[in-house]
């Protein structure tokens, strides 16, 4: 029997993904697990599997579709089956993806016409800038073109202006993606708005005017940015910028956040530090290693700050699933260290190094970034000493770490030289009371100022 293959929800903030490039075409035979599609969403590119066996049938999303969740993405038969197509049910409208020659797919042609591997967070920048991705020489394995590779770009003079994007109903408008989509969702005719970007460029406001009925006027021969001096660049929000706007926004407004630091004496913790570091060939095990191994154990006996919240219930979670924020240029991606209290500290760094090497070049998969229990934030390595992180919903509390600093203190009746840090938490105060919460900062303090337990 035909299977219907649809967009899966990758994390609660997923609303719909891009549909890269195919990997099969029509006719083609498929095993269960096999790599069908390359999709990209709001956080990352991936490959979507197939879950079951059979014959392509019928690819329903196009190349540069953008397909909501649960949109029907193709139909997978058994092998010599006759599907009646008037009978399969119409899928949820894909939305044409940007036609800007960069466009939003995670390969671009070079010159030549070969295909070039992109890593995301360049592709972004790359249309932004209006830099077209088949100018650019990749430094990348196998030529992938990097961040680095478009910066680049960008500072060497520009071969000339791209083409203008056109909207739904073909007239040739430059308008950003994110606006475009608004557009698309509200029955706006870009056609009628008036950009007030760079070169007349749409922007999300000139849409949200147009939907109120305000829409921008700006004089003929003239351009205007706005919000904006005369000269400066326009940062379209949109993508992963966007979805973490809306989620930062949305955590302040629904949850009653309190703020809790706390300096603790890593001393003891640097000097285990330095001497794992130097056995282990793989890499170094940083001080926010230890934080996460004691951050673990801390939530094993304090499972109220490892929970999920929705309108009516707190879930205390059995497994202690840790994200690690990590910095992309389009904003922040946690991925997941899962069961980080099982694993030993060697293991615990070597799997952290990883996720955030695949984070940064794109390449972490969609389960690996989502499913977090609680999430810890650093910003040591940034000179950073104490800040407040806000919560990342639905989870009901997040650990903020700062640098490592040297300073006196007072051991005994002496004054030595010591290693210190700050560590923030913040958590919900209409699920945590304050006593409980500084409980489980004060285990976590514990945990490092005597760490000697983790080679245990």
């Amino acid at each position: 029997m035909a299977a219907d293959i649809v967009l899966p929800q990758w994390g609660m903030e997923m609303q719909d993904g891009v549909i890269v490039r195919w990997l099969k075409k029509e006719g083609d035979s498929v095993e269960e697990g096999e790599p069908l599609v390359e999709i990209e969403t709001a956080k990352m590119q991936t490959e979507l599997e197939s879950t079951v066996a059979g014959v392509l049938d019928r690819i329903v999303a196009q190349e540069g579709d953008i397909v909501p969740i649960r949109g029907l993405l193709c139909v997978i038969a058994e092998p010599g089956e006759v599907i009646d197509r008037s009978a399969v049910a119409s899928p949820p409208s894909p939305v044409a993806a940007p036609t800007d020659p960069i466009a939003a797919s995670g390969r671009a042609r070079s010159t030549d016409g070969q295909q070039v591997q992109v890593v995301p967070v360049a592709r972004k920048l790359a249309r932004d800038n209006n830099i077209d991705l088949a100018t650019v020489r990749g430094s990348g394995p196998q030529g992938r073109i990097l961040v680095e590779d478009v910066q680049k770009a960008i500072q060497q003079p520009a071969p000339g202006p791209s083409g203008p994007l056109a909207d739904d109903n073909g007239a040739r408008v430059p308008v950003v993606p994110a606006a475009r989509r608004l557009a698309r969702d509200n029955s706006i005719d870009l056609a009628t708005v008036r950009g007030s970007g760079p070169q007349g460029r749409i922007l999300i406001e000139d849409v949200e005017k147009a939907i109120a009925g305000q829409s921008v006027t700006v004089p003929a021969g003239e351009t205007a940015t706005a919000g904006a001096a005369p000269g400066g660049q326009v940062v379209p929000i949109e993508g992963i910028r966007r979805t973490i706007a809306t989620r930062m926004l949305q955590s302040l407004q629904t949850m009653a956040q309190v703020t809790l630091t706390a300096e603790v004496n890593v001393t003891e913790a640097m000097i285990l530090r330095r001497g794992l570091s130097r056995h282990q060939p793989e890499g170094s095990i940083s001080p926010l290693h230890l934080v996460i191994r004691a951050t673990a154990q801390g939530l094993k006996r304090h499972p109220r700050l490892n929970a999920l919240q929705s309108e009516d219930h707190v879930q205390l979670m059995n497994e202690i699933n840790i994200g690690v924020a990590v910095a992309l240029e389009e904003g922040l991606v946690t991925p997941v260290i899962r069961n980080a209290d099982t694993k030993p500290l060697a293991q615990l760094a070597a799997e952290g190094r990883d996720l955030a090497s695949r984070t940064r070049d794109g390449r972490a998969r969609p389960e690996e970034v989502t499913g977090g229990t609680f999430t810890i934030t650093n910003l040591g390595a940034n000179g950073i000493d104490g800040f407040t992180p806000i919560i990342n919903p639905p989870q009901v509390a997040i650990l903020g770490v700062g640098r490592v600093m040297e300073k006196p203190v007072i051991s005994g009746e002496q004054i030595v030289k010591g290693s210190m840090m700050y560590l923030s938490l913040t958590f919900d105060h209409r699920i945590v009371d304050g006593a409980p919460a500084a409980e489980f900062l004060e285990t976590v303090n514990e945990l490092l100022e005597d760490p000697w337990w983790m080679v245990g």
